[in-house]
């Protein structure tokens, strides 16, 4: 037993000295765990809402577990009423991040439903709110372009657009011709109209 255990002992430190050996590089392989590209991580490690391939889906819980941004009236003319309401939503890390480095971290994930409006006089005066789902609007933040032959992702963010009918449906085809049209005059903000929004 003592001639083993000497014999161990030697092992390894002749391991320790012959670092460029077989014997030195199969114990640092076990110690050091191999650096991963942002390519080569899983989808799930980058964010649980994007697929290896790039396809987004919709958070289910991110109207009782995310951040609250604010809420946009629209209507169709000055003269008219709200048409629809759009909330915007955020996790509250992104949102953290955000506003302490002034842009949006890789994995970032922003969410804007878009409800049909209802309006009436009530108590308070004539009022609007939201009465029906219309769609739902989600960009995941991308740093390092991960997805440069997926129509859907490109200008920093990956771009989805869910039927009020179904929301595991992603109906957009392009983000270039479907979503970013809409987003241009945000272009210097990051895409986001985010000086429209009051701070959480």
């Amino acid at each position: 037993m003592k001639t083993l255990a000497n014999s161990l002992v030697l092992v390894a430190v002749l391991g320790g000295i012959l670092g460029g050996g077989f014997l030195g590089h199969h114990l640092l392989a076990q110690e050091s765990p191999a650096k991963v590209s942002n390519a080569e991580k899983p989808a799930a490690a980058f964010s649980p809402y994007v697929d290896a391939k790039g396809n987004i889906s919709l958070p289910q819980d991110y109207r009782t577990t995310f951040l609250h941004l604010g809420t946009f009236s629209v209507a169709s003319t000055k003269e008219k009423e709200a048409a629809e309401l759009h909330n915007v939503y955020t996790r509250k890390e992104d949102w953290a991040a955000y506003k302490r480095d002034g842009k949006w971290p890789d994995g970032a994930i922003v969410v804007k439903d878009v409800y049909e409006a209802s309006s009436a006089d009530l108590t308070t005066g004539r009022s609007s709110w939201a009465s029906k789902i219309k769609v739902w609007f989600v960009m995941v933040k991308d740093t390092t372009n991960r997805f440069p032959d997926n129509e859907l992702w490109g200008d920093g963010w990956g771009w989805a657009l869910f039927d009020g009918k179904d929301r595991t449906k992603q109906v957009s085809e392009s983000y270039r011709s479907d979503c970013r049209t809409c987003h241009l005059p945000a272009k210097k903000t990051d895409w986001l109209y985010l000086d429209r929004l009051p701070s959480p």
